[in-house]
């Protein structure tokens, strides 16, 4: 059975040209010349490529409207800390309004060149696992009060234990999961449920950090995409990916290039996070087997390793 929710609103290139053409004059003066087509469509948004150098973004629901308006207001700072890294965002070139019958934001970004990292092997993820952390460094500095709030991201992990209790359950009942490894997941969840609580200031964290949002070329990591659930709160959330994107020796190097930041409550709780998120893949990955297979490779992390 599908999971993705059904398009809101019918997005079609004639409808993005008339948008171009009433908003994007002075930001790209060619549009009209350049090729357009749909390269991605997700849960919340679809993504068009504009020529070789650029990306329209649009929402494809109501829900998905606010987090382009987040990534407007907060992505424009993310890229001037994070670009002397080597890695770039989509910061928004183009903030575009509603217009022509579309109802919502939408943004014009850089393309950014690279293949998806969900692409690649845990193997050869790790050439640039370090290089990940120093970007999570630049990324998780301190957020401002007003900062967008997400209710599923970068909170306590109590908030979320209805949720995972419910997807073990059903998981076990659909045996996706055996007994063993529901217990074992179950175990690392409230491993970090123990841990000491995030009780510093909130800072900035992607939201949602997984290969499919990461970019790289000629075995570097040269993108983060997809800021729409971008909030602050607990660091843990993000590094989290330690076990979502890397083997055992890739993520013995994320965490070494990280670890003098955090913890090890810090990363009892990433790691219970990590678990959190392979049974949302497992659960809601009916039509995406390529999320799916992530949802197992990751649980395999998460159940073998434990981090130094």
């Amino acid at each position: 059975m599908p999971d993705k929710p059904a398009a809101e609103v019918p997005i079609e290139s004639a409808l993005i040209r008339g948008l171009l053409a009433a908003q994007a004059t002075h930001a790209i003066p060619d549009h009209a010349q350049l090729p357009l087509r749909k390269v991605a469509e997700g849960w919340d948004s679809e993504v068009w490529r504009l020529g070789d150098d650029y990306a329209v973004r649009l929402p494809r629901r109501a829900l998905a409207a606010p987090l382009v308006l987040h990534e407007q207001a907060v992505l424009p700072g993310v890229a001037e800390r994070l670009e002397p890294l080597g890695v770039r965002v989509p910061a928004p070139l183009l903030n575009g309004t509603p217009a022509d019958g579309y109802p919502w934001p939408w943004s014009v970004v850089p393309w950014l060149d690279g293949a998806s990292a969900i692409e690649q092997s845990p193997d050869e993820r790790g050439a640039w696992a370090d290089a990940l952390a120093r970007a999570l460094g630049a990324l998780h500095t301190r957020a401002p009060d007003d900062h967008p709030v997400n209710p599923f991201r970068g909170g306590p992990l109590a908030t979320r234990t209805d949720a995972v209790q419910e997807r073990l359950r059903t998981l076990r009942a659909a045996h996706v999961l055996d007994e063993m490894s529901a217990a074992g997941l179950h175990a690392v969840w409230l491993a970090g449920l123990a841990a000491t609580p995030w009780d510093l200031a909130p800072v900035w964290i992607h939201g949602d950090l997984h290969p499919g949002n990461l970019v790289a070329r000629e075995g570097a990591l040269v993108g983060i995409i997809d800021f729409g659930d971008v909030t602050a709160g607990d660091p843990a959330y993000d590094l989290a990916v330690a076990w979502l994107a890397f083997d055992a020796p890739g993520r013995a190097r994320f965490i070494d290039a990280a670890d003098s930041r955090h913890d090890a409550q810090t990363w009892a709780r990433a790691r219970a996070w990590a678990a959190a998120v392979v049974l949302m893949l497992l659960a809601h990955s009916d039509d995406n087997p390529v999320y799916f297979r992530l949802g197992q490779d990751a649980a395999g992390e998460v159940l073998s390793d434990t981090p130094g």
